[in-house]
């Protein structure tokens, strides 16, 4: 059975080029606006290992976990990812997701993820390190509806983030 039709694959595979770099980060994006844990683990190895903040989650019970706990505490989230680099089975992005914590106040996270991926395009690593900014409502540059955001709201670059 070749990759692309062995269970659980998660196309594009690597070797990744710009473009197929480019689609997964994208994927990324929209599955983690979803906000839904169980869908977003399906990405991942059944070993992963994350590095996120404080936070060490190995596997996708784990990941479920964190991620159950993340969205119930960031509450409106909505995030955008950018390609920064990529080589062979390797990628790096930018990203920045807004949220409102339980008081009303708003943040804006910025941060840094270093991903690697095995042969059926599932991801083996993801370290990530993120710094939170607290913002004012009326400074919020991500207003698109809950889900995916739309193929025309501008991406990072374009926001000047």
């Amino acid at each position: 059975m070749n990759q692309m039709t062995q269970p659980g694959a998660r196309p594009p595979l690597p070797p990744f080029t710009r473009e197929t770099a480019i689609q997964k980060v994208r994927m990324a994006e929209d599955a983690w606006n979803t906000r839904d844990p169980e869908r977003v683990s399906l990405a991942y190895t059944e070993d992963s290992r994350w590095r996120n903040r404080a936070e060490f989650p190995v596997g996708r019970a784990e990941i479920v976990a964190f991620l159950q706990r993340k969205w119930a505490r960031e509450l409106e989230y909505r995030l955008i990812k950018e390609l920064w680099a990529f080589a062979e089975n390797h990628i790096a992005v930018r990203f920045a997701y807004e949220w409102r914590a339980d008081a009303g106040n708003w943040f804006r996270s910025h941060g840094n993820e270093n991903w690697e991926f095995d042969e059926c395009g599932l991801m083996r690593l993801r370290f990530a390190s993120i710094n939170d900014q607290p913002i004012r409502e009326s400074d919020r540059k991500f207003h698109w509806p809950q889900g995916p955001r739309p193929a025309d709201h501008p991406g990072l670059s374009d926001l000047g983030l």
